[in-house]
């Protein structure tokens, strides 16, 4: 059996929490990537297959598509046993440690005297046609920058079925319908790299006022099971190089407490 399938103190009985403690159960959306999706392309995707084998355990899905009401239909319902991406503070569910901690990102083509733009204060952005989810944090900062006039909004709430505002927002980008975009960190290094030529991401971590831009994000798990969510800590500390590695080859930009980036470089030394 695996060291980190003996992470539990002896005599700790998971199948009081689990669903079933010999299966990996996890909360997912069917069509969400880069985090998700029924063909086990996302990146949580990939970190459930790494959790699965590192915890000695067989891998099952509860597919629920993440809209309203998806914690009390997965979690909530035993139908699984973890969210693998769980914002910090988010009070639906208890979170486990933080696995890892990203920001909001400013997306622009090469070349197109945006290239160093670090912060939405920055004069070079006014009279800009700048994409953004509408209902996001980074619109209270564009507002207060005066960016949101000509700005282009993309829907919060979408049938992941058969849209992206992530993915239209990019392709925006790329065609200059749009002369940038502000995105959730992981879906802009995602789609951005997707992009020919692919565009440039900068991390909103500057920003000197609003809301912050910047989340650590971990797994949800239900407020009673404390076993099961050491386990999952223990987890996060003995294999956090490994889970850099997977989320960095998705594009996700990576931030340490400093918001310094966390570089595939960095890793390798």
């Amino acid at each position: 059996m695996p060291a980190s399938a003996q992470a539990l103190p002896e005599g700790t009985d998971l199948s009081i929490e689990l669903v079933d403690p010999k299966v990996l159960r996890v909360c997912a959306d069917p069509h969400n990537l880069p985090f998700s999706n029924e063909k086990g392309e996302g990146f949580e995707n990939k970190l459930a297959e790494f959790m699965a084998q590192k915890l000695g355990k067989k891998l099952a899905y509860a597919f629920f598509p993440q809209a309203t009401g998806f914690v009390r239909m997965t979690l909530g319902s035993h139908r699984c046993d973890v969210i693998l991406g769980f914002p910090q503070g988010d009070d639906l569910a208890q979170g486990t440690n933080p696995y890892y901690r990203t920001s909001y990102a400013l997306i622009t083509k090469s070349g197109s005297g945006l290239d160093d733009v670090a912060t939405l204060a920055d004069e070079r952005l006014k009279g800009k046609r700048i994409g953004i989810v509408a209902g996001t944090p980074p619109g209270t900062v564009m507002a207060a920058n005066g960016l949101m006039t000509s700005a282009k909004p993309y829907p919060l709430v979408i049938d992941t079925r058969v849209d992206s505002s992530a993915e239209a927002m990019v392709k925006d980008v790329s065609s200059g319908q749009i002369d940038a975009g502000v995105l959730w960190g992981p879906m802009a290094g995602y789609y951005a790299r997707q992009a020919n030529p692919p565009l440039r991401i900068i991390p909103l971590t500057k920003e000197k006022s609003g809301p912050q831009l910047a989340y650590r994000i971990g797994m949800g798990v239900r407020p009673a099971d404390q076993n099961w969510k050491r386990l999952l800590n223990r987890f996060i500390q003995e294999n956090q190089p490994e889970i850099n590695k997977i989320l960095l080859d998705f594009g996700v930009p990576l931030l340490d407490e400093n918001d310094r980036p966390i570089t595939a470089e960095a890793l390798t030394k």
